[in-house]
């Protein structure tokens, strides 16, 4: 590894002042990779995936710059091509030729903080394709191990750790899933408690509210953001599933009860709101991890996963109401789930 990777390996973020800002703090980009991968998106469903990534930057570009993963030259022109039409806006479409096998940035990329004097820094975790499960996503690990694509001091930590997996308030306060964090293909050798730390340590935060599970086909194993996000600092919006017979059901009402038991860190009960859940996408006799949880908060806009389902109305509206200073920008996203996931688990947040 980078000599430069390893030189805070020994001091922690949160020692020295740095923490990770909410999602809806000032963003100065966001990291997306270009899709690619036919096994992700077989039988003309990449086609598809590529218009709903270029209706995400163009909702983006406005308001804070891209920084764009591409595997090469053509995927370049390809971009270029598709959004010609914005003009002047496209300076702030920032390109980066590598070799990345999959778009699954929040994952794989840089978690940011930010110091109490304003200064950037990032955590770099290790990422094992979600527990092991798909070998050929391996070299995404390696990405960001070339530090010229973040100029900022780097805190390596060799734990796994997916940034789908966490979610912070900016206050204290992180949310995340047992099912993940404390599942044993990811650290068999840490504790509940030295994960807490390790979060702790790195995060900058006070406090770890632990929900149980994720939603049905999540090959993620429960990640945080199909299921509960901060969209204020005391405010969470959590999935629901009203139908009795659903498979998801039980699952997200115990994790409300969860969050109706839980206190911040002023020992006050958290504000909670329903979000509704798409209905059950199957494909080859297997549920889609779709959710409307899965939204993307950037400068002035809210990015939102709409599936051609009759409850996207409805969320959008859950959405208009929790974010009041954002438009809202509906991404279609039902060929996009295909690939197990959607807008969050596409992009990642770099703050101003």
């Amino acid at each position: 590894m980078n000599a430069r990777l390893t030189r805070d390996s020994h001091t922690t973020p949160a020692s020295l002042g740095y923490s990770m800002p909410a999602e809806w703090e000032p963003h100065e980009a966001t990291w997306l990779t270009w899709p690619a991968n036919l096994i992700t998106w077989p039988d003309g469903r990449l086609e598809i995936v590529e218009k709903s990534y270029l209706k995400v930057i163009e909702a983006l570009l406005p308001h804070e710059k891209v920084r764009l993963i591409v595997r090469n030259p053509a995927e370049r022109e390809k971009v270029e091509a598709g959004l010609k039409h914005l003009g002047n806006l496209n300076r702030g479409l920032i390109f980066y030729e590598k070799p990345a096998v999959d778009s699954w940035i929040r994952d794989y990329g840089p978690t940011y903080l930010k110091g109490r004097d304003g200064s950037k820094a990032w955590c770099k975790w290790r990422f094992n394709a979600w527990g092991g499960k798909y070998e050929d996503l391996f070299p995404d690990n390696e990405l960001f191990k070339d530090l010229s694509l973040v100029p900022y001091r780097c805190f390596p930590k060799d734990i796994v750790l997916e940034g789908g997996s966490i979610e912070v308030n900016g206050a204290g306060a992180c949310l995340t899933t047992e099912q993940c964090l404390l599942n044993p293909n990811r650290n068999p050798s840490l504790s509940k408690a030295e994960i807490e730390q390790v979060l702790k340590d790195y995060l900058g935060v006070k406090q770890i509210l632990w929900l149980k599970e994720g939603v049905a086909g999540d090959d993620t194993d429960g990640h945080i953001d199909d299921i509960s996000r901060f969209a204020a600092p005391n405010v969470i919006v959590s999935a629901y599933e009203k139908n009795e017979a659903d498979s998801n059901h039980e699952v997200l009402k115990h994790n409300w009860k969860l969050l109706e038991e839980m206190r911040n860190l002023k020992g006050e009960k958290w504000d909670l709101v329903k979000l509704p859940m798409p209905s059950p996408i199957i494909v080859e006799d297997e549920p889609l991890p779709a959710s409307y949880a899965n939204f993307y908060i950037a400068n002035k806009v809210v990015l939102a996963p709409v599936f051609d389902d009759p409850n996207d109305k409805e969320a959008l509206s859950v959405l208009k109401d929790l974010f009041p200073g954002r438009s809202i920008i509906p991404i279609p996203s039902r060929e996009v789930v295909y690939g197990m996931g959607t807008l969050h688990c596409l992009s990642q947040q770099e703050p101003l």
